[in-house]
């Protein structure tokens, strides 16, 4: 049966019928599934997928396996990780008005989404949509998903970074950094990622602060201040004059939302911070290849195991490569040593 529901996710079947259909009509995928010649039923795949959803704890501890192996095969995976949120409009008519100049709808078929706002991309423009939001946590290394979350649309995405980093610290995975968007430059986010130790990669919004200039490093009349390290224990940041000639020749600036522990002007700061496009990428890697939309249900619950299942079977994929490339690696050698 999980067989089954990662075939589905594999093959970007909407519904449970047609994965059901497949499986009948090919001889070597019945035998990979171990179904032998009577592959269940789609009111038992049905009754299986509702098993999940009432068993949550169950799937989690899968994914929790299969993330511990993938730690042991990848150096470095979830050490640092980018994080934002990616639309998922509801299997419904998300037309907010019965008709042209009519009322509003009252009723939807999925009554779990709710209304929310999307960028705009090149295929569509921004604006309103209907349905839920992934929030998710990606290894900038890697590319790999190391949290996720399925919320409804009106969801404010910067409510999820601290559930994220806790999520993937119970996975074991270490999360130094934490590379966002703009949309998550917030002091309560910065204050989440100083008490769980991780270091904020977030751009700064035009604030008034920011207006006024109170993010540019200090000044002297012998010209713009250096970085000259940060003290994590003090969580605070070293400047001094560039030329030594002011008393004191150095300062210590607290951390905070204005002033990180790794300054935006910094090289260190820019290089982490371009590795936050991998969210993105898996966002679409996730959507086109792995059959996260089209939506084919309805509800939060089947939203969410429908998003977990789709990245199981994509990190059972990549856990499977690695694997193989282990193997390969040895048979190398011993060949070698022959």
């Amino acid at each position: 049966m999980v067989g089954l529901a990662l075939a589905k996710a594999l093959y970007a079947i909407p519904t449970w019928t047609r994965t059901v259909r497949l499986v009948h009509e090919h001889d070597a995928l019945r035998v990979a599934l171990g179904c032998g010649d009577a592959p269940p039923s789609h009111w038992a795949c049905y009754r299986f997928a509702a098993k999940l959803r009432a068993h949550q704890a169950l799937l989690d501890e899968c994914i929790g396996r299969v993330t511990d192996s993938l730690q042991a095969k990848l150096k470095g995976y979830g050490d640092h990780v980018a994080i934002d949120a990616s639309d998922m409009p509801a299997y419904a008519n998300g037309q907010r008005y019965t008709s042209k100049n009519g009322p509003e709808r009252e009723r939807f078929s999925d009554p779990d989404a709710s209304w929310g706002h999307r960028s705009a991309v090149s295929t569509r423009k921004g604006g309103g949509f209907y349905g839920y939001k992934l929030q998710a946590a990606v290894c900038t290394k890697t590319g790999l998903p190391v949290a996720w979350s399925v919320e409804t649309a009106r969801a404010n995405e910067s409510m999820f970074v601290a559930p994220l980093i806790d999520a993937a610290r119970q996975r074991g995975f270490a999360v130094d950094s934490a590379a966002a968007d703009k949309a998550y430059d917030i002091e309560r986010v910065y204050a989440e990622c100083a008490e769980r130790d991780c270091l904020p990669i977030i751009p700064v919004r035009q604030t008034g602060a920011v207006k006024r200039g109170d993010h540019l490093p200090p000044e002297c009349e012998h010209g713009t201040w250096t970085f000259a390290g940060s003290d994590y224990k003090r969580q605070a940041s070293k400047w001094r004059c560039p030329t030594g000639e002011c008393k004191p020749a150095s300062t210590w600036i607290k951390a905070s939302r204005l002033h990180p522990l790794i300054p935006r002007e910094t090289k260190r700061w820019k290089q982490m911070y371009r590795k936050r496009a991998a969210v993105e990428r898996e966002f679409g890697r996730l959507k086109h290849d792995w059959a996260l939309l089209p939506l084919r249900v309805r509800g939060v619950e089947r939203v969410r195991l429908h998003a977990d299942l789709a990245i199981l079977a994509k990190l059972s994929c990549t856990l499977e490569r690695a694997r193989a490339a282990t193997r390969a690696r040895v048979a190398a050698r011993a060949a070698q040593r022959e």
